[in-house]
């Protein structure tokens, strides 16, 4: 049974200072997530999976490291997405992306020498083998956040390549010429958030950021805030271990819907993907609700 935690309204909104977004850096946050994934591979039930993702992680890395150079952003595109409030990645127009195709690709090939099981074996050669057209409804169904959970083996790779892809061009942009978009969407790529996080960093503490899913991104959310729906009524939070866990469920009884929230004040070390997956236990403790999971993970789709 989760354990209900009422929200402390002396830490609603925001600070003023803090950064909208802090950018990634594909040569960090790939080896970071691969160790973290190591690490909690170690001490989990979900080993083998955290493993695998570890791999998958480290393959990530180094197609990130090795794969030709992204044209710069057209700088009027950028200014124009400002001015309106979007994103400056379009994630429509990257269906299409020759340079997607080209990631997606060298992923297929590499990723067969992962320590996998034959479930995800065979979707993996399913993936390399897909004409044109299937790919692109892969592609599209990643980049719209609407995975279907009866093909979330093939989506996983795909979902792979995209995040690199995404994160290297989420690297080319400016953080202080983003602009809010909405509640709840990445200012760079658009995408929804796997989770957030309050962190414990020098100048920033106790700010809530939240993770972009697809281009890793982090972004500043008010704190006691749906991610969903951008309510600050209804606000509560569950944990499966006690009031100090470091992981809970934001809950917002407006929409029905919850998301994941960590406290990396506690413990720094939290990643916000990897550690998502490793919480698994917190999502099936939350299907036991009628809340439905607002965050958006690609590696956790079907469970």
């Amino acid at each position: 049974m989760t354990a209900d935690i009422k929200p402390d309204p002396s830490v609603v909104g925001g600070v003023p200072s803090a950064p909208l977004a802090f950018l990634p850096d594909p040569g960090k946050i790939f080896p970071t997530r691969a160790k973290r994934f190591a690490f909690l591979a170690g001490t989990s039930r979900l080993g083998p999976y955290l493993s695998f993702l570890g791999e998958l992680s480290e393959l990530q890395a180094r197609l990130a490291a090795e794969l030709p150079q992204l044209p710069p952003p057209d700088a009027r595109a950028v200014a124009d997405a400002r001015t309106d409030h979007r994103p400056p990645i379009d994630r429509s127009r990257l269906i299409e992306d020759p340079a997607l195709a080209e990631t997606l690709a060298r992923l297929c090939a590499e990723a067969s020498a992962l320590s996998m099981p034959d479930p995800a074996s065979k979707a993996l050669e399913a993936v390399a083998a897909a004409p044109p057209e299937d790919r692109r409804w892969l592609m599209s169904n990643v980049l719209t956040d609407s995975i279907p959970e009866d093909s979330a083996a093939p989506h996983l790779f795909v979902a792979a390549a995209a995040q690199i892809h995404l994160a290297r061009l989420a690297a080319q942009l400016e953080a202080g010429a983003l602009v809010p978009v909405h509640v709840g969407i990445c200012p760079a790529c658009g995408g929804r958030p796997a989770t957030s996080s309050v962190t414990g960093a020098p100048g920033i503490e106790n700010i809530r950021y939240a993770a972009c899913a697809g281009c890793s991104t982090r972004w500043n959310e008010v704190r006691i805030k749906c991610l969903c729906c951008g309510s600050t009524k209804g606000i509560s939070y569950r944990s499966a271990e006690t009031v100090d866990a470091t992981v809970k469920a934001e809950v917002c009884s407006e929409c029905a819907s919850w998301v994941k929230i960590f406290y990396s004040m506690k413990n720094p070390t939290i990643e916000p993907i990897a550690d998502d997956v490793a919480s698994l236990g917190l999502d099936l403790l939350m299907k036991e609700t009628a809340l439905n999971r607002g965050g958006f993970n690609p590696f956790l789709v079907g469970y």
